[in-house]
């Protein structure tokens, strides 16, 4: 048998169960701390378990799960603490790569915007946090693709995934959906008239807004 042929059989096919697996965690299929069964997985995605495994290893790397020796694989947990520094780092990325897309935003990528706003509000009408939450991503996905620094991008990307399920608990309160997208249509509007500082101030307290709606304790208020 050609080795090499099965080697990349075998890590394309890992390639494809670790994306497929980190949808399902991203979309907040598993709880905080749960247990993984790699045999329901293997079973699930129609593979033997050592593409789970590897795909479960990489998705360990990437900080979304824990590989806990002689136990198994976990959700990864992380503690409102970190989450809210997390929280403080990500709106400092955020607002970055908002001022530098401030100054050359296209019409077509506007129009991009304009129409995930317009699905989210529908969402938001509706109190429906699964049809919201993937427009969610896509919105601020855009909004760092836009801005057009890779690095950027890549760091936010890290910290998004760490993150999302808090954020999806920050959105379930007080009217978050709504908000939320209010805030939205704050920097499209700013970036739409070409304010970076505009856009960047409104960038910037988006992210923290959302973290003062999930009650994470704010890291720089005086104990």
């Amino acid at each position: 048998m050609n080795t090499e042929l099965e080697f990349l059989k075998k890590h394309s096919l890992s390639s494809l169960v670790r994306r497929e697996l980190e949808k399902l965690i991203l979309s907040g299929e598993f709880a905080p701390g749960e247990r993984l069964n790699e045999y329901a997985l293997a079973a699930r995605f129609s593979v033997s378990r050592g593409p789970v495994r590897e795909a479960c290893r990489a998705l360990a790397e990437k900080g979304l799960l824990d590989l806990i020796p002689n136990r198994g694989v976990f959700m990864r947990t992380i503690d409102e603490s970190n989450a809210a520094a997390l929280y403080d780092v990500r709106a400092g990325i955020f607002a970055s790569a908002v001022r530098l897309l401030a100054t050359k935003i296209t019409p077509e990528q506007l129009a991009v915007l304009d129409g995930l706003l317009e699905g989210m509000d529908k969402a938001a009408a509706t109190q429906s946090l699964d049809e919201y939450y993937p427009l969610n991503l896509e919105f601020h996905d855009s909004l760092m693709r836009f801005a057009g620094n890779s690095r950027l991008h890549s760091l936010y990307g890290e910290l998004i995934r760490e993150l999302h399920l808090f954020r999806e608990r920050a959105l379930l309160h007080d009217g978050g959906l709504a908000v939320s997208n209010a805030e939205h249509r704050r920097i499209v509007a700013a970036l739409r008239a070409r304010d970076p500082a505009a856009a960047t101030e409104e960038a910037f307290n988006h992210v923290l807004s959302g973290k003062v709606r999930m009650a994470i304790p704010d890291t720089q208020a005086p104990k």
